[in-house]
């Protein structure tokens, strides 16, 4: 395939997400698709991140509801339970976060470069509940 840039494409042109048969593509986890070179999936955007959602699994409860929310696909999910981030197509929005119900989250935004150990230092405590 040629590359083109978005500009230089026919109105109406069809842009194949993926490359060659697509057979059970639903149950295919994502970094094992045959992603289209003209698919975004294939593009990173971690040069540009300001900030980044941390996850910490011990206050996580695979609620699921950072995957369902998030714009880029970006929360990596196995038998519906949160295994990480794909940092590479993560925009830093911080929607995960937002929706995260735990007490303290399971996800906090840090600035981009800070080291994840660090992050995870500094994360606040569980809130006891007054009986």
């Amino acid at each position: 395939m040629q590359k083109s840039g978005w500009s230089e494409f026919e109105i109406g042109a069809m842009l194949r997400s993926f490359e060659g048969a697509t057979n059970n593509i639903a149950i295919t986890h994502q970094e094992d698709r045959p992603y289209s070179k003209s698919n975004s999936f294939t593009a990173s955007v971690a040069d540009w991140r300001i900030v980044k959602p941390v996850f910490n699994k011990e206050y996580c409860i695979d609620c699921q509801f950072c995957w369902i929310y998030c714009p880029d696909i970006s929360i990596i999910s196995r038998d519906k339970k949160m295994i990480g981030i794909d940092m590479d197509h993560c925009k830093g929005c911080g929607i995960c976060v937002e929706v995260c119900p735990t007490n303290p989250k399971s996800l906090l935004m840090f600035p981009e470069q800070q080291d994840e150990e660090a992050a995870l230092s500094e994360w606040p405590a569980k809130e006891k509940k007054e009986n």
